[in-house]
């Protein structure tokens, strides 16, 4: 494969601004998303794939066919275009670094930021390859256009080395995957895949069949504004009751206190004046039994200020996610020894864990598609700091290749 091409298609996403919205109720969440989408479906016209098809809602699919006689199920690779929400992709300037020395980098010399070993360790894993950077002031958008090159790539070089046998290949690349919507309306029949991998993971060798349950709650607070002069026995403020809600979740299970299989409570979002105070929170543990005891604890909490106040100061609204995908997956183990074994060919150590997130595949999972996950080589996703390695992209992109080798082979 060749770099230079690699970087160069790469660079042709990220450049293009997908942000999802979680306050639009269209599918895309953008009008921005299509612009990707459009061209996607142009290139897989143009690289060979066939039934290209791109639908009202922006999702894209297409087919490598089958060069073999005999049956192999047919396996998918799946990524998203959007890009998260949490930091800006608009006017994405990359940044190219040929063999890292292993020394800071500055990202933007005019606001001094520096992405540096010294706070992103990882970093360390990847002296002497090329990296590709922002420029301090946007996310790069390696997650998850990382994945989408490595799918079109492989697909590129397979339609290229036709020698490569492989059964039936589906891809699919979805919109509003970063705000939890990019499996809602993915037509798991249409797709037609046995199963399928998410290209949506990190570093090199991450290989990953279970996820967060998740859920998100609205806290309402209400209370009472009046004059602040003539306020003693009549004001409420919304904010202290808000506060003590928040002060009675255990402070320990949080995000920045958690790893490995710890779940957390996470305030991500609180607006507030007197008269009514909103938290947005999000509950996660891998473990359902726990899963479930956190939200019942929220709504204890909400039952429990309400009595002490004599009266409704707060409400809660509770939906559920997205649940671990491991229930889905387990029965059909052989979809992730396949994946691990791709890696191994390639000597490449697996990196079996569980994911402290979700992805597409946990929901599409749950449709009926068993869809484990993949790193796509991207660190430090949704900020200014995330990088990518060159090197990780193009091993993605053997993996692909490699899965699709061995699937051929073990029902030859």
């Amino acid at each position: 494969m060749n770099k230079q091409h690699i970087i160069d298609r790469f660079i042709s996403y990220i450049k293009i601004d997908t942000e999802s919205d979680p306050k639009s109720d269209t599918t895309p969440s953008t009008k921005k998303q299509w612009d990707l989408a459009n061209k996607l479906a142009k290139e897989l016209k143009e690289i060979g794939m066939k039934e290209v098809t791109i639908d009202e809602n922006a999702y894209i699919m297409a087919t490598l066919p089958s060069n073999v006689s005999h049956e192999v199920p047919t396996i998918g690779f799946i990524s998203h275009f959007d890009t998260s929400p949490d930091f800006t992709g608009a006017n994405v300037n990359p940044q190219v670094i040929e063999n890292y020395d292993g020394k800071d980098i500055i990202l933007n010399k005019k606001d001094n930021i520096i992405l540096s070993p010294d706070y992103f360790d990882d970093l360390l894993m990847y002296k002497g390859k090329t990296l590709i950077t922002t420029d301090g002031t946007t996310l790069l958008g390696a997650d998850d256009k990382a994945g989408i090159c490595e799918i079109v790539s492989a697909m590129e070089y397979l339609i290229k080395n036709p020698d490569i046998k492989h059964g039936k290949i589906r891809v699919g690349f979805t919109p509003d995957e970063e705000i939890g919507r990019g499996a809602h309306k993915f037509d798991v029949e249409k797709f037609g895949a046995d199963w399928a991998y998410t290209m949506d993971g990190s570093q090199v060798g991450e290989l990953e069949y279970e996820n967060f349950n998740a859920a998100g709650a609205v806290v309402k607070v209400k209370g009472k504004i009046v004059h602040p002069g003539y306020a003693k026995g009549k004001m409420v403020n919304s904010m202290y009751i808000a506060t003590e809600f928040i002060n009675s979740l255990p402070r320990l299970e949080t995000p920045e206190h958690t790893e490995g299989y710890q779940g957390f409570f996470h305030l991500h979002n609180m607006e507030g004046k007197v008269e009514e105070t909103v938290l947005e929170y999000i509950i996660r543990d891998h473990d359902r039994g726990h899963f479930e005891a956190r939200k019942e604890a929220m709504t204890k909490l909400t039952k429990d200020l309400n009595k002490q106040y004599g009266r409704e100061v707060i409400e809660i609204e509770i939906k559920d996610q997205y649940f671990n995908m491991k229930e889905k997956v387990e029965p059909v183990m052989h979809i992730v020894d396949i994946a691990e074994e791709a890696m191994k060919q390639l000597d490449i150590k697996p990196l079996i864990k569980a994911i402290r997130g979700g992805t597409d595949g946990s929901q599409l999972s749950y449709m009926g598609l068993p869809c484990p996950n993949i790193f796509a080589g991207g660190h430090n996703f949704h900020g200014r700091y995330e990088y990518v390695p060159v090197e990780s992209i193009l091993k993605a992109t053997e993996v692909i290749i490699k899965i699709a080798e061995l699937t051929q082979k073990k029902y030859a």
